[in-house]
């Protein structure tokens, strides 16, 4: 009788891998509806490309291994992995530039590794990483200008065509610079007072981008809920950039605020969509506390004083480097045993 052999992770409760990625699917989708009605159809379009391309890479590399594709593609895995890449890349991204992250992701980062549970870094960001230092023009110029859907966003037709005509240069009128990219490259000549009066910034934090990551927050909050992740890693990477923001940002007329840092960019996302990856992070409840830290120390240096305008896929990647490490000296106490006292055994003196 042939059994079919499966690495970690492992559960112990009656949720497989597949529903828990399903769970992660269905949190996603306020930031994804956010996405879509504040920059245009470009979200959804990638999500859709980058989903179905990393299925059929799965399933490619599955039978080329000689693996059952029943049971590996059920594991949701796959489609996950998609939907962070659809979710992270812009909005107007070349169809290219999303293939080729995809296939770095699933192909490289994930299956040579050995599959699910094996790979030592997060594929997503592993494929973002990788078109973001090969192909900066498109990663960086082709971020929509924030525009409800259906006042002023292109309608489904022109993004389609826009994605899939593979051009890298942006178009007038169509894009702007981020938030975060806008800031930082005028910080040095401008005060705080004239760079917020840009469009990008809206009559808000950053426009359009707070309720995205409102959207992401609300959907980590019900994965917390349903216990789907525990909330260390979140509260420790939002702490970590939050106390460097407050440490390092306090003058605005110097570095970005603490506000723009939370509510702009892929900071929700990162912090309980991304971070939480339960393969490559830290085990113990310490060592995600360290993990998350790190992650969130990481993406304010980088963003203040890195040339990249958002961190997130670097900072994962480095701390990725780091979980070895973290969980050797962080294990968890073994079920039935009290932890080891510290100090000096007191001696007897009876």
């Amino acid at each position: 009788m042939a059994f079919v052999q499966q690495s970690s992770p492992h559960t112990h409760r009656a949720r497989p891998t597949s529903r828990v990625m399903l769970w992660v699917i269905l949190a996603t989708l306020p930031g994804l509806l956010a996405q879509t009605l504040f920059f245009g159809w470009g979200n959804l379009i990638n999500v859709l490309w980058c989903v179905g391309l990393a299925v059929v890479a799965e399933a490619a590399v599955l039978w080329l291994r000689k693996k059952p594709l029943s049971v590996f593609l059920r594991d949701n895995t796959a489609a996950v992995t998609g939907l962070l890449l659809g979710l992270s890349l812009p909005p107007l991204a070349p169809w290219w530039v999303s293939a080729v992250a995809v296939v770095t992701a699933i192909v490289i980062a994930k299956q040579l590794y050995g599959g699910l549970g094996s790979n030592p870094f997060n594929p997503a960001m592993a494929g973002y990483a990788l078109v973001l230092i090969s192909f900066p023009v498109a990663m960086t110029t082709n971020w929509p200008e924030a525009a409800m859907l259906f006042q002023g966003a292109p309608d489904f037709a022109d993004t389609l065509a826009r994605i899939f005509s593979g051009t890298q240069t942006a178009i007038d009128g169509w894009t702007m610079a981020t938030p975060l990219d806008e800031y930082k490259h005028k910080v040095a000549t401008h005060t705080a007072a004239e760079i917020l009066r840009h469009p990008t910034f809206g009559e808000g934090v950053a426009r359009g981008w707070e309720w995205v990551n409102a959207a992401f927050l609300a959907g980590g909050l019900c994965l917390l809920a349903l216990r789907i992740m525990t909330w260390h890693i979140p509260v420790s990477f939002l702490a970590g950039l939050g106390l460097m923001s407050l440490a390092f940002g306090s003058n605005p007329d110097q570095h970005a605020p603490l506000s723009l840092h939370l509510l702009a960019g892929g900071t929700m996302l990162g912090a309980f969509f991304i971070a939480t990856d339960p393969v490559t992070a830290a085990t113990s409840h310490q060592g995600k506390l360290i993990y998350g830290a790190g992650i969130g120390i990481l993406v304010y240096l980088i963003r203040t004083w890195g040339n990249y305008p958002d961190a997130v896929a670097f900072s994962v990647l480095l701390m990725n480097f780091a979980v070895p490490f973290i969980d050797y000296y962080t294990p968890p106490r073994t079920f039935g045993h009290h932890k080891a006292r510290r100090g000096l055994p007191s001696r007897n003196r009876g």
